[in-house]
């Protein structure tokens, strides 16, 4: 390269008489193109600006002010000099190992022929150019290279290092709500004091519109450049869309300070294990079980659905309650349907309004709704009591219901109204024992009782008051003027005109026992009034006595062994003869009381029992 011939210097390098620069439009392509052109031509820059120098080809380093990229012009060094082939051979070869080139400095001499050795300096800017020849186009320790330079001392350094990439940051997801946060701080009482066994707030609920996660999105990575200058990209960061975490009663929107997760009705979080997707609905459904660890006794205001166990002496109150575990503790519904999809062992469920289901056994324990069905597959050793009982196999339990229907019934104690049973017999040391429900009745007779003389009373009224009649109307003069009368109110006769005032003197006569008679047939017929309506009352209560009997039989297709059915009474406008504690349940259908009658004892089958109604 001529470097007195400006139209040689490429077009992104100005040369001045107050130094070299660099033009302030010039790409980065163009000027690595302009710097390649001066070192690869023997030349070098005096004086360079080496930190300038990097941040210009590669965009690597601190940014520059803007007093410094505003110009048309980006001053680089002082001069454009030849790099001569005598001082180029002043610098030797560079070791590169992973990454980085290892230098050796030592002293070095001008080889002149014939004379002896002269001893020389190395300088920076000739090492830039030099180590760009040999593919060291980036990464210069400027300020070691300078040091050891200056110094002359002798030295192995590392004098060039790659950059490598800086990775990016992965989108990310944060919370942005503190409602989303479980509280397991002891439950405050109504009365200040500490519930131990209750967790503050286990089950979060939310309001609508509330922001509950905001997407965090990637930050892209730093390049990094190899000794050679070529670019090494950093990997690019993952995304992440707030969609892979949004599940029902939520919304993605964009508001100012980004994308948001909200919340789009009230309900309970719950968090997906698998999807990780958040959801808000009317139902709280726990993972983790119901223990003293992770979540102590629990008071909840919606529907429950819980897929771990409940352990013993735990309880859950809520309503429309549904456990996939076993349970061992309490469970009490104000309403709606409790299913446990496995087993209950030793626990106790409770319904004020709703069925009771449990699909695998029931073992030691008790089932009580005051309104609705109990349904098990297998019970063993447990009180139930309901408004109707379903049983596939029940053995040594005490049972309480309006309806029983059991396929297989082995030393239980049964009372309902109806019982249906296909299979019954004892089991070991317990009997088999049947208590039909019949209602007391004795209100009924003692209302007829009560009926029957104003019957009674009403009916010799009418009878003495149609004696009365009779005995006027059977008179002769009467008889024969009511005889007269009929036939010509019948038109069998016609009087002529000597007879009508005959007639009517007769009629004058018999006037006052005429008018008797009407007076009297009046009471008569207040008094057969009287008498329906009360003999229709008695009527009706014999239909109520009727109606409140035929709800009562019992029904058993095959015994096993001995089977013991007796009645027992209930007061039909009470409460429901099953609706009482547990014990009672228990003492009620296992001891016997005055006023029972044994219907059937014995083994041979089949039984079918119901109560006369007339």
């Amino acid at each position: 390269m001529d470097l007195n011939a400006e139209s040689e210097l490429p077009a992104a390098i100005v040369r001045r008489a107050d130094g070299v620069y660099l033009a302030g439009d010039a790409t980065a392509v163009s000027f690595l193109a302009a710097v390649s052109q001066v070192f690869l031509g023997s030349a070098y820059f005096a004086n360079l600006d080496y930190a300038l120098f990097v941040k210009l080809l590669y965009n690597c380093g601190p940014e520059l002010p803007s007093s410094v990229t505003n110009k048309p012009l980006i001053r680089i060094a002082d001069s454009i000099e030849p790099f001569h082939p005598p001082r180029r051979a002043l610098y030797k070869s560079v070791k590169i190992i992973n990454g980085e080139a290892e230098y050796y400095f030592e002293p070095v001499f001008f080889e002149i022929p014939d004379m002896p050795a002269q001893p020389a300096r190395l300088n920076f800017d000739e090492f830039v150019s030099d180590m760009w020849v040999k593919g060291i186009r980036f990464g210069i320790d400027a300020p070691a290279v300078r040091e050891v330079i200056a110094s002359g001392r002798v030295a192995r350094i590392i004098v060039a290092r790659r950059l490598n990439p800086t990775p990016g940051r992965d989108a990310s997801i944060e919370e942005v709500s503190r409602d989303i946060h479980r509280s397991n701080a002891p439950r405050e009482k109504s009365d200040g004091k500490l519930d131990l066994q209750a967790f503050q707030n286990r089950f979060p609920q939310v309001q609508p519109n509330v922001k509950l996660l905001r997407k965090v999105p990637r930050t892209p990575g730093v390049r990094g450049f190899e000794l050679s200058g070529i670019v090494l990209e950093p990997p690019v960061p993952r995304d992440i869309e707030l969609s892979s975490v949004a599940g029902e009663g939520t919304v993605i929107e964009h508001l100012r300070g980004g994308e948001f997760l909200v919340s789009a009705v009230q309900g309970f979080l719950s968090v997906d294990p698998s999807s990780k997707r958040l959801s808000i609905g009317p139902k709280i459904i726990s993972r983790e079980g119901v223990s003293a660890r992770t979540t102590g006794n629990l008071q909840l205001t919606g529907e429950y659905e819980e897929f771990g166990d409940v352990q013993e002496q735990r309880s859950v109150e809520g309503g429309n309650i549904t456990i996939h575990g076993d349970v061992f503790g309490i469970i009490a519904s104000r309403g709606g349907d409790v299913v446990l999809s496995r087993n209950l062992m030793g626990g106790t469920v409770t319904n004020a309004d709703g069925g009771i289901r449990v699909q695998g056994v029931a073992s030691g324990s008790v089932l009580q709704t005051k309104r609705g069905e109990v349904t098990l597959a297998r019970a063993e050793s447990c009180i139930i009591s309901g408004t109707r009982v379903v049983i596939g196999e029940a053995s040594n339990c005490e049972i309480m219901a309006d309806e029983v229907v059991i396929k297989v019934a082995e030393g239980c104690a049964i009372a309902a109204r109806r019982i249906e049973i296909a299979n019954a017999g004892p089991r070991k040391q317990n009997e088999m024992l049947l208590y039909t429900l019949v209602p007391d009745i004795s209100k009924f007779d003692k209302k007829i009782a009560e009926l029957q003389p104003r019957v009674q009373h009403a009916a010799h009224e009418a009878g003495l008051r149609k004696a009365e009649i009779d005995a006027i109307t059977g008179q002769a003069e009467v008889r024969n003027y009511l005889t007269l009368a009929t036939r010509l109110r019948k038109r069998e006769l016609v009087l002529t005109a000597e007879q009508e005032p005959l007639f009517h003197k007769m009629a004058e006569s018999v006037g006052p026992s005429l008018r008797a008679v009407a007076k009297i047939s009046l009471a008569m017929k207040a008094a057969q009034v009287q008498q329906e309506q009360a003999q229709e009352e008695v009527h009706q209560v014999q239909r109520q006595k009727r109606a409140v009997m035929s709800g009562s039989r019992c029904m058993v297709e095959k015994l096993t062994g001995d089977v013991l059915l007796r009645t027992m009474t209930f007061a039909p406008d009470g409460p429901p003869a099953y609706d009482r504690p547990a014990k009672e349940v228990k003492a009620k259908v296992r001891t016997t009381a005055a006023g029972m009658s044994t219907i059937y004892a014995g083994s041979a089958g089949p039984i079918a029992w119901a109560p006369e109604t007339e």
